[in-house]
């Protein structure tokens, strides 16, 4: 299974060509970042971690202190390195560039572990080389190589597996290979590959319940029904094999115009709870830290990018998503003001918390990541 990575999966010519098209992946410096755009809860405040973090998207801390950062249009992945513990990352290392959207980061016993579009890498005892970064080697290549929502976001659940999403190839499409539009897993080896949860048409986030256990996850609806339909959606995963509809219903009541004939909704899971249209909420953690109030322990913070073909832009904000158990009793705004007269200077995509409780925000528009803290002085 274990292969020694030759070559690059994707010519980096093809990722300068990208840059061409999206030229405002070389961020902003702090100093221009319009913070004082953002609005939050009262006693929050926020505050730049990183601001030349071109693309920044997937975020994840390693014990050591280290935050891993994919991208998704650059092709490159980062580590930054908070060294006097000022909670502004003085370091950004490159790990690797060129690679094929390597959106997804994830750590396990040392060693960091990337998802590219088709395959997952592994760089063996990373942070003693994050100035020499080692030849990594590929542990799984048996994903679709479509590009459309072919990112991928990976995280290590509480089984000690390695869980990775495979978008749907298409806005909808009823494929014959059922790994499209699921949740997988594989072995901390790459072998062992298997789905656990079908119907999701793209989640490029989740996390598991510290109490239940369960997996949750972000989805994001189909396009080309309208402004309002169907929502984005927040779904909980309770045991393998469930199906989330898709493409067949969506929100758990609306069945789809091409695909949703014959089928009943009921069929299939339904949300935990039904998200704006079109926000494409993504990155996603339950709170699990001390710094901020009570009623945030054990919640949902999602972070959605922003509409992209919505007649009115909608996201480009960080929700909060109340729990009692297993129910949603809420779903509110906590930091909005990415985006000024219909026109964004930032799109959140992840959330990542520190140990001191705060709660980092990753923006690929931007190429930065900030710092929430609260404080009831």
């Amino acid at each position: 299974m274990k292969k020694s990575l030759k070559t690059l999966s994707e010519p980096i010519s093809k990722v300068f060509l990208g840059l061409l098209f999206f030229p405002f992946l070389t961020g902003l410096s702090a100093k221009s970042l319009p913070l004082h755009t953002l609005k939050l809860p009262d006693g929050f405040s926020i505050e730049v971690y990183a601001d030349n973090v071109p693309n920044a998207r997937s975020m994840i801390r390693s014990d050591k202190g280290t935050l891993f950062v994919g991208t998704r249009r650059r092709g490159y992945v980062y580590a930054l390195r908070d060294e006097d513990g000022d909670y502004i990352a003085e370091k950004v290392y490159t790990i690797a560039e060129g690679l094929n959207m390597p959106n997804g980061v994830a750590v396990k016993d040392g060693n960091l572990y990337v998802a590219e579009v088709n395959r997952v890498l592994r760089f063996d005892d990373i942070e003693k080389h994050l100035a020499d970064p080692p030849e990594p080697v590929v542990i799984y290549d048996g994903y679709p190589s479509d590009s459309h929502h072919g990112w991928k976001f990976l995280r290590f659940g509480p089984d000690g597996r390695l869980y990775i999403q495979v978008g749907a190839p298409c806005n909808i499409c009823d494929e014959e290979n059922e790994v499209y539009g699921s949740i997988t897993s594989l072995k901390p080896d790459g072998s062992d590959m298997k789905i656990y949860a079908r119907g999701v048409r793209n989640s490029v986030g989740f996390d598991w319940h510290p109490v239940t256990g369960d997996l949750w996850f972000t989805d994001n609806g189909r396009d080309w029904l309208g402004d309002d339909l169907p929502p984005d959606e927040l779904n909980r995963a309770s045991e393998p094999g469930q199906h989330f509809g898709f493409p067949y219903c969506h929100g758990g009541e609306i069945l789809d115009p091409e695909f949703g004939s014959g089928h009943d909704c009921a069929d299939y899971e339904a949300p935990a709870r039904k998200l704006a249209p079109h926000v494409a909420a993504i990155g996603m953690r339950f709170y699990t830290g001390k710094m901020f109030p009570r009623e945030y322990r054990n919640q949902i913070f999602i972070a959605e990018h922003g509409s992209w073909n919505r007649s009115v832009p909608l996201g480009y904000r960080i929700m909060f998503v109340g729990l009692d158990g297993n129910d949603v009793t809420g779903y509110k705004i906590f930091a909005e003001g990415w985006l000024q007269q219909d026109k964004p200077w930032g799109r959140p995509v992840d959330v990542e918390a520190l140990p001191d409780g705060s709660l980092l925000i990753s923006d690929d528009h931007a190429g930065a990541i900030y710092r929430v803290s609260y404080s009831d002085r």
